[in-house]
This record gives C-alpha cells, structure tokens and sequence, in this order.
C-alpha cells in the first residue's frame, strides 16, 4: 500500500498531464458510469472536510460497485471514512482527523479496524494534507514547513518525511511529500457540463486536489448553462480542464451538508452514531446493508431518509441567505 503512495518524479507527471484529455466537451455521466474510472487500489482524494460537501453520492457508487484496495485521502474524515473502512472497499486511509464530527468523538469504526489490524491509518497535520496537496497541485515533489515540528504527530509520520537544513536562514525545514491522487471525487454546488465548477463558502483543499489528481470526478447539485459560468468567472474554483466526468446529484452529500444548499441530517448521523457506538462491526454493517446495499438509485437511498427530513435540511440550508 505504501508503494501507491510514493512521490511522483515531475516528468513522469508532466507525461500524464499531456496525455490527458483536457477538451471544451461535454463530460456528464451517471454516477455508475463515473465510478468506473476508479479502479481498484486507486488512491481516492475525497474533497470537502469533516460533514460538509461530503462526495456521498460517490461513496455510495463505490462501495456498490465493491471497488477493493483504495487508499482514501481528506483533510478530515468524516463517516465516509467509516463505510470506506466496513464495506471493505478501503483499508488505507490518510487524513489529519477522524471522526463523524466533534460531537460524536473520534471513530470508533476506524479505531476497530485499526486496533485490530485490518486497516493503516496514516495521521498527518491538517496543515501537513494541505501542503502535500499543494506540492502535488504545483508539481513539485515536496514543501517545506515547520508543520508537526516537535510533535509526536511528527514523530509517527517520520519514515516519510525529512529534513534539512535551510540554505538561507539556517533554520531546521521538515520536507512533506506530494500527494498525486489517482482520483479526486469533489461535490460542488453548481457545475456545467464541460466540468467548470463553481463553490459556495470554504473551498477547503477542493482546488489543490483537482489539481493534484490524475482525474477528477464532479458530482454536483445542479448542472449549469456554460453561460452562467461566465457570468461569473470569479466564481469558479474547478475549471473544465481538470475535470474528467461530471454527474447532477441532488442532495449529494446527504446525510452530511451543502453549504447553501442544506444543512446536515443531524437525526440521521445521531442513529448512526447509537448504531456504531454500540457495536462498530455490526452497527456499520447494519447502515450499510439499509442505505447502500439494499438501495439500487440513489433516488432509493435518499427515500430513507424521507421528505421532513429533506425539506427541513433544505430549510435551514437556505437561511444563511434571508435578510
């Protein structure tokens, strides 16, 4: 696994850059068409962090489609993290934090796994995942940084990092390496269909890892006229040609939040949490077989949840907006 991970010499990436497909043309698919560009033991840079634009629509195709042996990278983790682990799908992840969220405490699924040697987690700084996407965004093999300096988060990620000795200030650097992921699965609230993305509130790291990646794969509240998009060019973060496929999935991050758009399905993420919280293994297993593997749309998925609990999500999404 740790193979997968290795840094990429510049040439090699140049070479994939140039191969690539970058053309004005139309790139929307259905989310099965556009889980088929993941290939097993692809690393999956998942954008968005913790419980906002979550790409679960994604994750749900994934895991359905029974992918094997992806290394999965976030800024933070969220449950995602989680069904990657218990469905089997990955037992590699790479993130700075782990958790469905502040309330609910550190995962306990990922901790079964992990204790329990069936999964390698990978902990880095949050500082330290967005500088390795930016190295891989800029194409450079590494970045300096006094990030993790003196910490036992240092200590644990040292086998991959170095150091040096400043050639200006004489200062002791620590070098974190690129990250180049095979694919990056970003949720956006609006897209066209050539791929140029537009997001509303924290960008997180979205833009460095569209980047970084070999290809991106968009799922997006709503698909756009291409006109819209140049009404408001600043507006765009991903642009056409990074983007490989691009899938209009309503309520795509659901049970997490789309800034803007709905807030978290906190009733939702609160039975799951009792799920897990009572038995990691079988609780996981539990949400999976009800939402994932027993829902052949993702319209059928979104039925569990049911119309109240969408329209108030919807509700308190759209008051960040009222006067």
């Amino acid at each position: 696994m740790a193979d997968r991970l290795q840094v990429k010499p510049y040439l090699d990436l140049r070479a994939e850059t140039q191969a690539r497909d970058r053309g004005l043309h139309e790139k929307v698919m259905s989310l099965e068409e556009a889980a088929a560009l993941v290939h097993d033991g692809d690393h999956v840079a998942i954008g968005g962090c913790t419980m906002s634009r979550t790409p679960m629509a994604m994750i749900w195709a994934l895991i359905r489609q029974g992918r094997r042996n992806l290394i999965a990278s976030r800024s933070i983790m969220s449950n995602e993290g989680d069904l990657l682990l218990a469905s089997g799908v990955s037992s590699h992840v790479v993130t700075s934090w782990f958790s469905q969220g502040i309330v609910w405490g550190i995962s306990k699924v990922m901790r079964l796994h992990v204790e329990t040697g069936k999964a390698r987690f990978d902990e880095w700084s949050h500082m330290s995942m967005g500088l390795r996407y930016r190295a891989g965004a800029m194409g450079v093999p590494f970045l300096p940084t006094r990030s993790m300096m003196g910490s036992d988060v240092g200590k644990r990620a040292e086998s991959e990092t170095r150091e040096m000795t400043c050639p200006f200030t004489g200062d002791q650097l620590v070098l974190l390496p690129a990250l180049n992921p095979d694919v990056a699965i970003i949720h956006v609230q609006r897209a066209d269909s050539y791929g140029n993305a537009q997001i509303d509130g924290l960008p997180f790291m979205d833009m460095d890892i569209a980047m970084a990646a070999s290809k991106v794969i968009l799922t997006t509240e709503r698909l756009i006229d291409n006109a819209q998009i140049r009404r408001a060019p600043d507006r765009t973060r991903i642009p056409f040609f990074t983007t490989d496929a691009v899938v209009e999935v309503p309520f795509g991050c659901a049970p997490h939040e789309c800034y803007g758009t709905y807030e978290p399905f906190f009733d939702q993420m609160n039975d799951y949490a009792k799920l897990v919280s009572a038995d990691p293994d079988k609780g996981a297993a539990r949400y999976l077989k009800n939402h994932f593997y027993d829902t052949a749309t993702w319209e059928d998925y979104l039925e569990r949840f049911g119309t109240a609990a969408m329209l108030d999500a919807s509700r308190r999404g759209r008051s960040i907006y009222d006067d």
